[in-house]
């Protein structure tokens, strides 16, 4: 495993108007200079991600590149190395992701400085998901093959095992969501339905067996937004800090979950109930295309949907009352009816998988 390569304490911190964290100066000549590569003919800011993680395109004569410091608290050295580990690993076997540039000192693929954790990757040009059932299915593909690569990794590391299913936190934040919106009309019922969907959801996953089912690294984000797409084929897979050791299906589900789930504009009453069932068989057609699903995990795909998209609004409203920027409560009632159309049709999507 990489192991971190440290220079000293916190770099400074300049923020821009909106909040965004930026580089200093000083703190970019000094990580520039652990990189070989080359003169460098312009430096822009990549307003993107995590607001605590700032990132630069870098052009030079080698090649474009990717600049970014480790927010707080997603800097743990040995985690990062962990992650890298893995990244190395599938980019030793051709697999499509952004490739980690080295030190020009000892090759190491992190880098520290007062305190702070940088990465240098490859610039991939690429755009977001298309909505195509071409690119979906491709999103299925790759996430196989991602799971046929790394069946076998194993790290020094003892990776993180919790994960959306079964998970005690769902029922703390679902007590605490009334008190968060104590001023919501029917808060308590509704946060009582979603606490007995996502218990009865959890507890007809564990009669499939999952407990059962051998476990393996899998990636925990597995979302359009962590992949760039090109012609409708991904081109590279990002983010690999929800690495973690679970059995596939959690990854499987929550991805037809990402794929299929349909939204719209401010008004979340106008949300559709259903998910998009052509992107939803597409999505695990394509997983099928490496590396076959049993009918047991089948079984289990649509409870974990339910599990996975109850799990996710959960947390962000508990704590603030918002899910990103809207309103917690109407938010809520929106999952409730896409959890309420899961249950009632989730015979029919696994019928349509086994076929």
């Amino acid at each position: 495993m990489e192991q971190p390569s440290s220079i000293s304490s916190n770099p400074n911190e300049p923020r821009s108007p909106d909040g965004r964290e930026k580089f200093g100066t000083e703190e970019l000549a000094v990580v520039l200079s652990h990189y070989d590569i080359g003169i460098i003919n312009s430096v822009v800011e990549f307003p993107r991600g995590s607001r605590k993680a700032p990132k630069l395109v870098i052009v030079s004569e080698h090649g474009k590149f990717l600049l970014k410091r480790r927010a707080r608290g997603r800097d743990d050295a040995f985690k990062v190395a962990f992650c890298h580990q893995i990244q190395l690993f599938l980019m030793s076997r051709q697999f499509p992701l952004p490739h980690l540039i080295g030190t020009k000192k000892d090759n190491n693929s992190l880098l520290q400085w007062r305190g702070a954790i940088y990465e240098l990757f490859e610039y991939i040009p690429g755009q977001s998901y298309p909505q195509t059932l071409e690119s979906t299915f491709d999103a299925g593909r790759i996430l196989s093959l991602y799971h046929k690569l790394l069946e076998n990794f194993s790290s020094q590391y003892s990776p993180p095992t919790g994960s959306y299913h079964m998970a005690p936190s769902v029922e703390v934040g679902l007590r605490q969501i009334p008190k968060t919106l104590d001023r919501v009309s029917g808060i308590m019922d509704l946060c009582n339905y979603l606490l007995q969907s996502y218990n009865h959801a959890a507890t007809t996953v564990d009669r499939c067996g999952i407990e059962t089912w051998p476990k393996q690294i899998v990636h925990g984000d597995w979302h359009p937004g962590n992949m760039l797409f090109r012609d409708n084929r991904v081109v590279a897979v990002i983010d690999y800090d929800s690495a973690r050791l679970l059995p596939r299906v959690l990854d499987i589900a929550n991805g037809a979950l990402q794929f299929s789930i349909l939204g719209g504009d401010e008004d979340l009453t106008k949300w559709p109930d259903h998910v998009d069932e052509t992107r939803f068989n597409r999505f695990l057609r394509g997983y099928d295309e490496v590396v076959l699903l049993s009918e047991a995990e089948i079984s289990a795909i649509p409870w974990l949907m339910i599990e996975a998209l109850i799990a996710e609004a959960v947390f962000p409203i508990a704590a603030t009352g918002m899910f990103a920027r809207m309103d917690g409560g109407k938010f809520l009632k929106m999952v409730a009816r896409k959890v309420a159309w899961l249950q009632k049709n989730a015979a029919r999507l696994i019928d349509s998988l086994s076929n």
